[in-house]
C-alpha cells in the first residue's frame, strides 16, 4: 500500500514538473512565434500588393460567409485587410482565402486593387499531391490570375483563350477548382464591399 502511495506521489510530482516546464517553454516561445507569423503574413501581403505601405484591418463589420454563400461559391475568406499608401489612402484589399483541395485546405492571399484588378495570389499552406496538385505552387499556374480585371474566373481543360479563363492543372481538377473558388470568393467579397461604399479603417 505504501509503495502504491509513494509511486503515485512520484508520478504526481513528475506530471507537475513536466506541466510547469511546458508552460515555461510556451511563455518563452509564444512571442517569437507570433512575431514570425506576423512577419510571414505581411510578406505574403507584400507579394500580392507590392506598392502598399501597410495593411490594416477594417473597422467595418464584414459577413464574408454570407457574401460568399449568396454569390454561390464554396470557399471562404478568413481575413480581409486593407492595402493603404503612406497617406492611408485605400489602394485595395488583401484577402486570405481558404478552399478545400484534394489533400486538405489550401490557404492563400489574394491582392485586389480598388478597380477590381487581381494583382496576384500567394499560397500560404497547401498539401496537394506531389507532381499533380502541388503544381498550383508553380507560377505558370497561379500567375494566370494576376493582372486581370474580371468579375470571376472559370477554368478549362487545355489552353485558356479568354481573359476570365484559367488553364487547369492536368490531372488536378480538384486543386484547380479549389484555387479558382478561393479567388472568386475573394472577388465576391471585393465586389460587395465596393458596391456598398468600401470599408472604414479608422
Amino acid at each position: 500500500m505504501k509503495s502504491i502511495i509513494k509511486d503515485s506521489l512520484i508520478l504526481c510530482v513528475i506530471t507537475l514538473v513536466a506541466g510547469l516546464l511546458l508552460g515555461f517553454v510556451y511563455d518563452i516561445t509564444k512571442e517569437p512565434i507570433a512575431k514570425e507569423q506576423a512577419r510571414a503574413k505581411k510578406e505574403a501581403c507584400k507579394e500580392v500588393f507590392a506598392n502598399a505601405s501597410d495593411f490594416v484591418a477594417p473597422t467595418t463589420s464584414i459577413d464574408t460567409a454570407k457574401i460568399i454563400k449568396d454569390a454561390g461559391y464554396t470557399a471562404s475568406v478568413s481575413e480581409v485587410l486593407v492595402a493603404v499608401d503612406d497617406n492611408k489612402n485605400v489602394l485595395g484589399y488583401v484577402m486570405t482565402a481558404v478552399s478545400s483541395g484534394y489533400g486538405g485546405d489550401i490557404e492563400f492571399t489574394v491582392g485586389i486593387q480598388k478597380d477590381g484588378t487581381v494583382n496576384g495570389i500567394s499560397i500560404l499552406t497547401i498539401s496537394e499531391t506531389p507532381g499533380l496538385g502541388m503544381k498550383a505552387k508553380d507560377s505558370k499556374f497561379y500567375g494566370q490570375y494576376a493582372n486581370k480585371k474580371v468579375p470571376a474566373f472559370t477554368y478549362v481543360k487545355g489552353d485558356a483563350t479568354a481573359t476570365h479563363e484559367i488553364s487547369a492543372i492536368s490531372g488536378a481538377t480538384i486543386t484547380t477548382n479549389a484555387m479558382t473558388q478561393g479567388v472568386n470568393s475573394a472577388l465576391a467579397v471585393y465586389a460587395y464591399l465596393e458596391a456598398n461604399g468600401g470599408v472604414s479603417i479608422e
